[in-house]
C-alpha cells in the first residue's frame, strides 16, 4: 500500500508536471490574441480583450485549404508506403524462420539502426540524393519521412508480433492457410493496436516536422502546415501575432486528433509488452 505522503506527493509532483507541459500552450493562446506592440512590451501578461485581428490576418494571408490538402497528401502517401515495408519486414523478422539467427539480428539491428541518428543530420546527404533522383515537390518530402520513420515503426511492430504465439500460426497453416492469407487474414486483424499506434505517431510527426519541409519544398504550391508560420517573418520584420495565430489554428485539429485516437497510442504501446 502506498502511504498517505508518498500519495501526496506524486500528485504535487503530477500536478507540477501537468502545469509545465501546459502552460507553452496556454501563453500561445493568451499571445494570439494580443497586437505585436502588446507581445513585445509585457508578453506574460493577459491579453486586454479578445481580440481576433491575429487569426483574421493569419486566414487572410494562408490558404488554409491548400496547406491541409498537401499535408493530408504527404501524410497519407507516407504512411502506405511506410507501413507497407514494415508490416512486410516486421512479420519477416519475428515470425518466419531462420537457419542461422544473426541474419536475423543483423537485419533487425539494419532496421531499427536509425533511431541512433537523428534525421535532421542528414538534412544535406538527403536533400543531395534528391536532387540527384530529380525528386521534387511533394515527392522530396514522401520518400525522407519513410526512411527516417522506418526504425521507430520496426521497433514497434517487430516487438508486438514477436510477443504473438508461435500457435496461431501453426494452427492457420493446419487450415490449409497460405503464407499471403498468414499475414493479411490472420495477422494483420491482430496488428490492428500496434498499426493504429503507427499511424498516429506518424502523422503527429509528418504534421509537425519544418526541417525537411523548409529545406526540400521550392515552391510555396507544394507548402505543408508546418511551412504556414514562415509567412509571417520578412527580412527586416517578424509578424509575432500572425505566427502565433497560425500555429494555434494548425496545432488545435492536432490536438482534437490526438484526443481522439489516445486510447489506441496506449494500447499499441502495451499491447506487447507481456506476452500471453
Amino acid at each position: 500500500m502506498i502511504g498517505r505522503k508518498k500519495k501526496t506527493a506524486m500528485y504535487i509532483i503530477m500536478v507540477v508536471i501537468t502545469l509545465v507541459v501546459v502552460f507553452p500552450l496556454v501563453w500561445m493562446l493568451m499571445l494570439s490574441f494580443k497586437s505585436n506592440a502588446e507581445i513585445l512590451s509585457n508578453p506574460l501578461a493577459l491579453p486586454k480583450s479578445l481580440n481576433l485581428d491575429n487569426f483574421i490576418h493569419a486566414a487572410e494571408t494562408l490558404n488554409f485549404v491548400q496547406l491541409y490538402a498537401n499535408t493530408f497528401f504527404v501524410c497519407a502517401i507516407s504512411i502506405i508506403i511506410e507501413l507497407t515495408i514494415t508490416f512486410f519486414s516486421s512479420f519477416v523478422l519475428s515470425r518466419m524462420y531462420f537457419k542461422n539467427r544473426k541474419v536475423r539480428s543483423l537485419l533487425y539491428g539494419f532496421l531499427i539502426l536509425g533511431l541512433s541518428v537523428s534525421p535532421f543530420i542528414l538534412l544535406f546527404p538527403v536533400y543531395q540524393i534528391n536532387v540527384t533522383l530529380h525528386l521534387r515537390n511533394q515527392l522530396a518530402l514522401i520518400f525522407p519521412y519513410v526512411a527516417t520513420s522506418i526504425s521507430f515503426n520496426t521497433l514497434l511492430l517487430t516487438g508486438y508480433l514477436k510477443a504473438l504465439p508461435a500457435e496461431i500460426d501453426e494452427a492457420a497453416v493446419i487450415d490449409g492457410c497460405s503464407l499471403w492469407d498468414l499475414m493479411f487474414r490472420i495477422i494483420l486483424p491482430i496488428a490492428k493496436p500496434v498499426i493504429a499506434t503507427i499511424v498516429i505517431f506518424n502523422v503527429l510527426y509528418i504534421w509537425n516536422e519544418y526541417p525537411f519541409a523548409s529545406v526540400m519544398l521550392r515552391d510555396v504550391s507544394d507548402y505543408t502546415l508546418s511551412m504556414g508560420a514562415s509567412f509571417f517573418k520578412g527580412t527586416y520584420t517578424v509578424d509575432y501575432g500572425g505566427i502565433v495565430a497560425s500555429s494555434v489554428m494548425i496545432i488545435i485539429p492536432e490536438l482534437i486528433f490526438y484526443g481522439i485516437f489516445q486510447k489506441h497510442i496506449v494500447e499499441g504501446m502495451t499491447a506487447g509488452a507481456v506476452k500471453g
